[in-house]
């Protein structure tokens, strides 16, 4: 493949959805360009309002300023669900925590349902008001997204194009609410807000955030600045995807480094993470096999609890 583009391309998903046969084709390819050289891509004219957007920010801004003694009452040691405290989660072999907090919404189902034994539920704080419901909203409409961008990164691979939307229907997948508070004083001088790392998942389609920081690393081995309208989509591939298809598209570093200067205000940040579904196969694709299969097969249950506890959130 040419390479066409010198930056993450931005894309239209409307032209997709919408568009001829021509531009869906221009999509697919310019999807596979961004995630093969970059790891990452921007997407414009997707299906989650702006409204949504902001409540979901308002909601995860109270949140976080309510006494930690209040949130604590949502901790789980594996991470899984609710609230995760400032300092706790590190990335793939540092030494140094990240200086962040965050909360996990998974998927909701019905009591009777089987992945009621599959997935953890989900624990709701009772302020601050419409919380549940905005944050199960936000969930829907990002997984909705998440699910068109898999459907649409398909044909590049060679495999028919419900692949990885029926491996991701009914995933683990994870909406993340990020509070990265003012840097406190006395902190280790490596800790950042995020260290440099790779997303577990399939995919995370994050929420464009509300402060400057991440980066991500190039092919090159250059650090570039991902910032956006905050009305986008950021969009990069994670260990799972690189994982199936051997590498093809790698799994792209990347960090959130802490602010310069007199600026040392919070960030806020929403990432979900498209996980497969629990039992689901890990196993490398036909089509990008080349000399063989870099990884062996495992479950993506398998793959997520081996990822947790190298990043200190399971034991």
């Amino acid at each position: 493949m040419t390479r066409k583009y010198d930056r993450v391309p931005e894309l239209s998903l409307k032209a997709y959805t919408d568009g001829s046969l021509s531009e869906r084709r221009d999509f697919e390819e310019a999807l596979m360009e961004g995630f093969k050289y970059f790891g990452f891509i921007i997407l414009k004219d997707h299906k989650v309002s702006r409204d949504l957007l902001q409540r979901a920010y308002d909601k995860s801004a109270e949140f976080f300023a309510l006494p930690e003694d209040y949130k604590m009452q949502f901790f789980r040691k594996d991470g899984q669900r609710g609230y995760t405290p400032f300092g706790r989660e590190h990335a793939k072999d540092s030494k140094y925590p990240d200086l962040k907090e965050f909360w996990h919404v998974g998927r909701e189902f019905d009591a009777t349902s089987p992945l009621a034994d599959a997935y953890p539920a989900n624990m709701w704080p009772d302020k601050p008001e419409s919380f549940r419901t905005t944050f199960i909203e936000l969930y829907d409409a990002l997984e909705e997204a998440g699910l068109v961008m898999l459907e649409a990164l398909a044909p590049s691979l060679d495999v028919p194009r419900n692949f990885f939307r029926d491996m991701a229907t009914d995933g683990n997948s994870i909406l993340r609410l990020l509070h990265y508070p003012p840097i406190p004083e006395g902190v280790e001088p490596g800790s950042i807000r995020a260290a440099a790392h790779e997303d577990i998942n399939l995919i995370t389609i994050l929420v464009a955030a509300n402060g400057a920081g991440l980066q991500l690393l190039d092919r090159e081995g250059e650090w570039l600045p991902v910032e956006t309208d905050p009305d986008n989509l950021i969009v990069d591939a994670g260990d799972m995807l690189a994982r199936v298809c051997n590498d093809v598209i790698p799994a792209t570093t990347h960090r959130v480094v802490n602010p310069e200067g007199a600026v040392n205000e919070s960030r806020y940040s929403m990432p979900f993470f498209m996980h497969p579904r629990w039992d689901a196969m890990l196993s490398c694709l036909d089509s990008c096999k080349g000399d063989g299969a870099k990884y062996p097969d495992i479950t993506a249950e398998d793959f997520l609890q081996q990822r947790l506890r190298e990043i200190g959130l399971a034991g």
